[in-house]
């Protein structure tokens, strides 16, 4: 076996790699530069002989990391020429494997499908799958949304018209991505009937999108999604995104013939420039996320999964137990937060709801359970909830009224790293997934120097110190990605999650609401941390058809 398949474009040869074959940067679209930024991915562009895979594509454009953020190994060169996958498969052959399709977060303005945190050689290798792991446009180039954008015979592939507002451009590269993975898995030893997506953050709120699209119907069969419910923008809201972007620019409206000529780098610093002026209350500080365009996106996704879109897909949606200590982190404000501070920022993130009383019903519920009740850790329990969770747990609902088949887990290990102050923080859950938990760069932090790992869940959140056990960290850390790995292959194979690992992992439904939950120890809980939970379900209650939202 030479490793080199035919693909659309030519030949591209891999290359094996402890058992399991690498094909690394294939291009599964055309570049999107020039006139054919804000547009439908094409084909890709043919080319000679054969082209070498043993290397990751270049990142979408995005705001350099900092320094330190990245692992040994990771790419790091920007090009518009991005749309690539990866492929990890136990061989190029026939044998018609369960295939698994990754799809990066980074706040819809960062990220990669090359980084070492999510490679897919393990989960290859111990479950014989083919995985993929794709990249999308990012920022402006994959999600500004205006009417400007469409051209006067409208967007070939998206269905948008004269007037009618153009968008989504990475939705529809994950959609393109998708097709590829239908057209050609085969020859990777995948089988193209059985595919299951799974993302976590942007990307599974992209993927939370795509369970409501009507271009995206049977193109996968499974999805899992990790802190991820369905963020959108209306059309409205959009356009004032993209108008605000542009002045951002200099420009005083959308144009498509003056966008096409600024240069990436220049479009990346204007988004990073408009994203520091804040979020309107209510909504994410992300200024632009996909986009409720009437065609892609129909109609909000909650709305199109409530009726029925995904009928038909099996689902493990999941969030972790402290979300936004990954945020607060790098929020000066956040670690000298008072009551006063606290209330505001509730207030204007959940105008909805009135703020005294989310703090009142938090603080009762963290102080019965002996977890610190300061104005920080009630922000953090509020937002991860209120951010992440309690929308997680909608989408779940929303699912469950048309398929059995929805799981749900709550993600509790505690990260040691910054003296346990980030408990089990947004992201964490990735390197279990993947089995990357233990590689240098990672395994600092998420089970700690060797001298101990993750405490209780108590001294976790918010605790500052984070109480380390005196050995066995580093067995615990490999026995719950053993089980997450162990769950997500058998979700993949099967469409059940359950297996020896964990034992039954029963569906999840809005009485009961069973969860599997992994942290220190795994086990099935009915409803675990739910008490704060009751504080939403009269502003927003978790729909069993369209008429509850």
């Amino acid at each position: 076996m030479d490793g080199t398949v035919a693909v659309d474009g030519g030949w591209v040869r891999g290359r094996e790699d402890g058992g399991i074959w690498e094909f690394l940067g294939v291009p599964y679209a055309r570049a999107p530069v020039g006139p054919l930024r804000w547009r439908p991915p094409e084909r890709p562009e043919p080319w000679s002989g054969v082209r070498d895979a043993t290397m990751p594509g270049p990142l979408a454009p995005q705001v350099p990391p900092a320094p330190g953020a990245t692992l040994p190994g990771d790419p790091l060169e920007q090009s518009e020429d991005c749309l690539h996958l990866s492929i990890w498969t136990p061989a190029p052959d026939s044998a018609r494997r369960p295939v698994l399709v990754w799809v990066h977060g980074g706040g819809f303005t960062s990220g990669s499908a090359g980084s070492v945190l999510y490679r897919g050689q393990r989960l290859a290798a111990e479950g014989d799958v083919v995985v993929v792991n794709i990249n999308y446009r990012l920022g402006a180039l994959g999600f500004l949304a205006h009417r400007g954008l469409a051209s006067g015979g409208g967007v070939a592939g998206s269905g948008v018209g004269n007037g009618g507002i153009a968008g989504n451009w990475a939705l529809l590269d994950q959609i393109a991505a998708l097709r590829w993975v239908r057209d050609h898995i085969a020859s990777f030893g995948g089988d193209p009937s059985n595919v299951t997506v799974f993302g976590e953050s942007a990307g599974a709120m992209c993927l939370s999108a795509l369970l409501a699209s009507p271009a995206a119907h049977g193109l996968f069969s499974r999805a899992v999604i990790q802190s991820g419910p369905p963020y959108v923008h209306s059309a409205v809201r959009a356009e004032k995104a993209a108008s605000s972007f542009v002045r951002e620019l200099g420009m005083k409206e959308v144009s498509r013939a003056a966008l096409e000529a600024v240069p990436a780098g220049e479009l990346v610093s204007a988004l990073a420039a408009l994203a520091r002026h804040g979020p309107l209350p209510g909504e994410l500080p992300q200024p632009l996320l996909p986009v409720v365009d009437g065609t892609i996106l129909p109609a909000h996704p909650l709305d199109a999964i409530a009726r029925g879109s995904a009928a038909g897909v099996a689902t493990i949606v999941g969030t972790n137990r402290d979300e936004m200590t990954f945020f607060a982190l790098r929020d000066r404000l956040a670690h000298s937060m008072d009551g006063t501070l606290l209330r505001t920022r509730i207030a204007q993130s959940a105008p909805w709801a009135p703020a005294d009383r989310v703090v009142d019903h938090y603080a009762g519920v963290l102080t019965r359970r002996g977890e610190r009740a300061g104005p920080r850790e009630l922000w953090v329990a509020v937002g991860s909830d209120l951010v992440f969770r309690w929308p997680s747990l909608r989408l779940a609902a929303a699912l469950r009224a048309h398929d059995p088949r929805s799981y749900v887990y709550l993600f509790t290990w505690g990260s040691p790293a910054f003296g346990g102050i980030l408990g089990a923080t947004h992201a964490l859950e990735i390197p279990f997934v993947f089995g990357t938990h233990s590689q240098p760069g990672i395994s600092g932090f998420v089970v700690g120097d060797g001298a101990g790992g993750a405490g209780s869940a108590t001294e976790q959140r918010g605790a500052g110190t984070g109480s380390r056990e005196p050995a066995g960290a580093s067995a615990a850390a490999d026995a719950l990605s053993d089980a997450m790995r162990a769950s997500w292959l058998s979700f993949a194979r099967t469409g059940d999650p359950s297996n020896p690992r964990v034992g039954r992992w029963p569906s999840w439904d809005r009485e009961h609401r069973i969860t599997m939950v992994f942290g220190q120890t795994i086990s099935v809980e009915e409803a675990p941390r739910n008490d704060e939970l009751a504080v939403w379900e009269p502003v927003a209650p978790l729909p069993s058809s369209l008429a509850e939202r």
